[in-house]
């Protein structure tokens, strides 16, 4: 079975995320590899990042990191004019317990290196929730100039729409997805926007020069990894998608969406 939605399934950025994170990055890698081959290789590599702020996602991606107890009731003696006179419950709180520990995610990237010298050429990132808002975010972007200045093309991926974009610019058409394209060697940004009714764009992968892009059929690999994972078994269409919360245009465009699956 396929999603019921043209472009992107807006129920897949709840908890279903780190899945379809991983196995999308996966249908990536197998997409492009015998397209580069044999000159490049395709590789998952994974990075740790720190959720020093997991407390934006509870209810979204993560299980909840607070865990309340309720204590149990304790009856004290009233006492009026030095005599007692009878015994009533003190009231009940609610006592949290909040763990401050920090979450520890993995985030897979495609890598494009070429054979002869195991240099790499192109990295496609996916973003996670952690790439989008403080702490993470600066690292992020550090990390985006890095490559930048390291001469490798950065094809970068938004299925999220939750958190801050990495990249900003007053030209930049606000939109619910976006895809980013920065070649090595040039300042130009090249940019995919989209919104929830829209087909996935077709993305050119660049290579080393003088070798012709690529292509990346977004849609092809997020229909791959619907059915192979099943994800309707995991998603109650009846509900409200995960947030930020949709305007009523969308909202109805979604319910008329699912009715037809129906």
């Amino acid at each position: 079975m396929k999603s019921p939605f043209p472009g992107m399934d807006p129920f897949l950025e709840g908890y279903l995320w780190p899945d379809v994170h991983n196995e999308l990055a996966a249908a990536i890698k197998a997409q492009l590899a015998p397209q580069i081959a044999p000159k490049y290789v395709a590789r998952l590599e994974l990075y740790t990042v720190d959720d020093s702020s997991p407390e934006s996602e509870i209810g979204i991606m993560y299980p909840d990191v607070e865990i309340l107890r309720r204590t149990s009731i304790v009856r004290e003696p009233m006492v009026a004019y030095g005599a007692v006179t009878e015994v009533v419950p003190i009231s009940e709180p609610t006592v949290i317990i909040a763990s401050n520990k920090a979450i520890s995610i993995n985030i897979p990237v495609i890598e494009i290196r070429d054979v002869a010298k195991n240099r790499l050429i192109t990295a496609i990132e996916i973003l996670s929730p952690v790439n989008k808002r403080k702490p993470g975010l600066d690292a992020y972007q550090e990390k985006r100039l890095d490559m930048h200045r390291s001469g490798v093309h950065l094809l970068e991926i938004d299925l999220l729409r939750r958190g801050t974009r990495p990249f900003v610019h007053p030209r930049l058409p606000q939109s619910d997805y976006l895809v980013l394209l920065m070649r090595a060697g040039t300042q130009k940004t090249e940019a995919w926007a989209f919104n929830l009714p829209e087909s996935l764009p077709v993305l050119p992968v660049p290579l080393a020069h003088p070798d012709a892009d690529v292509q990346l059929n977004l849609r092809q690999a997020l229909d791959l990894i619907y059915e192979r994972s099943m994800y309707q078994l995991s998603i109650d269409y009846a509900k409200d998608p995960p947030p930020p919360e949709f305007d009523a245009a969308a909202k109805a465009w979604i319910q008329e969406v699912v009715n037809k699956t129906e």
